[in-house]
């Protein structure tokens, strides 16, 4: 059941991990076109939504790897 538990989470988190890539993908091409008055926000945005993304695929990631640990004992 813990097992179970921790790949239901790891899931959810790579899940979220896709939101936000995608949204940074779509924040990047903004501050492609942004005027440069507001490409500071705009870059802003894109770091802390790319960091977002990284930081929920390797907790979704190590969820996984914790899945598998469990089960293996």
């Amino acid at each position: 059941m813990h097992a179970l538990w921790n790949e239901v989470i790891g899931f959810l988190f790579l899940c979220f991990a896709a939101f936000f890539g995608v949204r940074a993908v779509l924040y990047y091409q903004k501050y492609e076109h942004a005027a440069p008055t507001a490409a500071a926000g705009e870059l802003l945005r894109v770091v802390v939504t790319g960091f977002f993304a990284v930081v929920m695929a390797l907790y979704g990631i190590s969820s996984f790897l914790r899945a598998r640990k469990i089960s293996r004992s």
